[in-house]
């Protein structure tokens, strides 16, 4: 893949006059867009397209949660472009030939985007683009959604980084990440006619049942309350984040992750603007808008780390956990993990909370994770998938990252022995059982379930298992 956002096209004798393709991905926004930044700059009317690719090889179909966001983001950003001026065109299928396809019917010049960094879509991007450049078409890739290039940070011996502190210390050395572009006045539509999909006959959003209710009570998906957001936190909970990030009940937290996840706005815009406010901090204020951009961090180093171990969701990263000894899956167990019937209130009520709203607070996600890997004894890779399918945030690095750290098998990852107990988790963070009883209301009477297992013979049991593999990899 051509990894230079200031790269041209093949030399080719074939001249294209039409207008240039701008194909949004993981970026649906006006924003500080780079590839409709340099679009504008080429003078000839846009075409804006979208793919819902699901059948390129490898390609990860997206979960039921993350389906019904992509559809109000799609309508957003629809009515976005077409306030200034252009129309957004849907088109469903594999990437490659669609866009090729509609380069070809509409003559286009360029055709432009921001980058993606799983392998599958890479392959993708590196394929159409190569096929652009030979028939004479402008392709190229600019950096939208990462603050640091993946091959931009690297050790002093040329790899990539497996341990976020020296990680985060060689991105924050270099270069600041560049401020963010202005949203365009105005994007000149290409005037012909170019067949679109529906939108609704995507069947996006669910019908039978309707399950997404608490989705639309909990979120406004789009770029318009992705920035509503941001301001509401910079003004009203930066300067407690520090200190109450922790707590589910309080309301401390950005809840940007998912308008990140679909680029409703990007990372560049959230640095800029929390840099900002954070020039008027001061004591433990400041040190909350910094533990703030260092979780932004979080998501850059998640990222490399896709980058570098493309099989992050289905492979431990360390490979001495491929001997773990994971009993037979009991699936009545796993469905009352999923359904928050564990017996084990902040199980339980981030477990529901996830159901209802597609999201669930950081705390309580590590909790759930950790009571099912080592509680529980299942493979991290169940609970993956399940967040997967019901996270409105749920994205190829940041999910499966945040498992295979709970497990122990990732990248800078809990240290095996480290068992979150969940009644203890309760005690500390949520003391007056106001998250545990908003999302369990029948929690303290004869209707709630009993505990789903004993959590010193569990947490005895997990060790024991992680001992013998240990035992197991040094022999």
């Amino acid at each position: 893949m051509t990894l230079s956002s200031t790269d041209s096209a093949a030399d080719s004798s074939t001249e294209h006059t039409g207008p240039v393709i701008v194909w949004f991905r993981d970026d649906l926004r006006i924003a500080d867009h780079p590839a409709l930044q340099a679009a504008l700059t080429l003078g000839q009317p846009i075409v804006a397209v979208y793919v819902l690719d699901e059948v390129s090889p490898d390609v990860r179909p997206l979960g039921g949660a993350a389906r019904w966001w992509l559809h109000q983001s799609l309508r957003s950003l629809a009515e976005s472009l077409d306030g200034l001026g252009a129309r957004l065109t849907l088109r469903r299928g594999a990437a490659g030939p669609i866009i090729a396809s509609i380069a070809q019917k509409t003559d286009a010049c360029a055709v432009l985007w921001n980058r993606r960094y799983g392998l599958a879509e890479r392959t993708v991007d590196a394929a159409i683009k190569s096929d652009l450049r030979d028939g004479g078409v402008d392709a190229r890739s600019f950096a939208g959604s990462l603050l640091f290039e993946p091959w931009t940070i690297q050790t002093g011996q040329g790899g990539s980084y497996s341990v976020f502190t020296p990680f985060w210390r060689a991105c924050t050395a270099g270069p600041p990440p560049r401020a963010p572009h202005p949203a365009p006045a105005t994007v000149p539509g290409w005037a012909g006619a170019l067949a679109s999909d529906d939108l609704d006959s995507w069947g996006l959003e669910p019908s039978s049942p309707d399950w997404a209710g608490g989705l639309r009570a909990a979120w406004l998906p789009g770029e318009a309350s992705a920035h509503a957001l941001l301001e509401t936190f910079l003004t009203e909970s930066l300067p407690r984040y520090g200190s109450e990030r922790d707590q589910p009940a309080q309301n401390a937290t950005s809840r940007l992750s998912p308008h990140l996840r679909w680029g409703e706005i990007s990372p560049y815009q959230v640095w800029s603007a929390t840099q900002q406010a954070q020039r008027g901090l001061t004591g433990t204020a400041l040190a909350s808008a910094t533990r703030f951009l260092t979780e932004i961090g979080w998501r850059e180093f998640a990222y490399h780390v896709l980058f570098n171990a493309p099989e992050l969701a289905t492979k431990n990263l360390r490979p001495a956990f491929d001997a773990f000894p994971w009993p037979p899956l009991d699936r009545a167990a796993l469905a009352a993990w999923q359904q928050g019937r564990t017996g084990f209130p902040l199980v339980d009520a981030g477990m529901r909370e996830l159901w209802r709203t597609g999201s669930m607070h950081n705390r309580v996600r590590m909790v759930t994770a950790s009571f099912l890997i080592k509680n529980m004894l299942v493979d991290w890779r169940e609970g993956e998938q399940w967040f997967w399918d019901t996270l409105v945030d749920a994205d190829a690095a940041s999910n499966p990252f945040g498992w295979q750290w709970v497990a122990g098998s990732g990248a800078d990852a809990a240290p095996y022995f480290r068992i979150f107990n969940p009644d203890l988790q309760a005690a500390k963070f949520d003391p007056h059982q106001e998250y545990i009883r908003a999302n369990v209301p029948e929690y303290g009477t004869e209707a709630y379930p009993a505990p789903l297992v004993d959590l010193g013979e569990t947490r005895r049991a997990a060790l024991a298992a992680y001992d013998a593999v240990k035992a197991q990899t040094a022999s």
